[in-house]
């Protein structure tokens, strides 16, 4: 088994509410949540919107590859109503926001996915909770 920590964040909508669907998808599709962090009202990074965010991370438990689980967390966005992914260097208002932070210790380089995601450690909203469930 492996340890993923994922980091989630949604400023559209209920966006308490989406968070909270979204794991438990998380949870039915990926594996056991073991921890999760509290709720973070952050603003918008990268990109102006008068909408702010609420961001999670949550320690996930699962037999699951990274790519399976890059797969699995783009079902569960769209699932949720997400219609696009944000273009590298641009981003919007979304209703959620699923992220592969950590995956063991492994590091993944490719296009598609990136392990650890490259930028976690440049924001708050990314770092703060990883922290709060022993991520970092």
């Amino acid at each position: 088994m492996h340890k993923v920590y994922l980091g989630l964040g949604s400023n559209l909508g209920n966006k308490e509410a989406n968070i909270c669907n979204a794991i438990e998808r998380i949870e039915e599709l990926i594996g056991v949540v073991e921890r999760r962090s509290t709720l973070f009202v952050t603003k918008p990074w990268g990109f102006d919107s008068e909408n702010m965010f609420v961001n999670a991370a949550v320690c996930c438990v699962t037999d699951k590859s990274p790519h399976d689980i890059l797969s699995i967390t783009q079902k569960i966005e769209r699932e949720l109503g997400r219609t696009s992914k944000s273009i590298e260097g641009h981003y919007d208002d979304r209703l959620i926001d699923i992220d592969i932070l950590l995956y063991d210790d492994i590091v993944v380089d490719e296009p598609e996915l990136k392990i650890p995601h490259p930028l976690m450690y440049e924001r708050d909203f990314v770092m703060l909770p990883l922290k709060e469930i022993g991520g970092v």
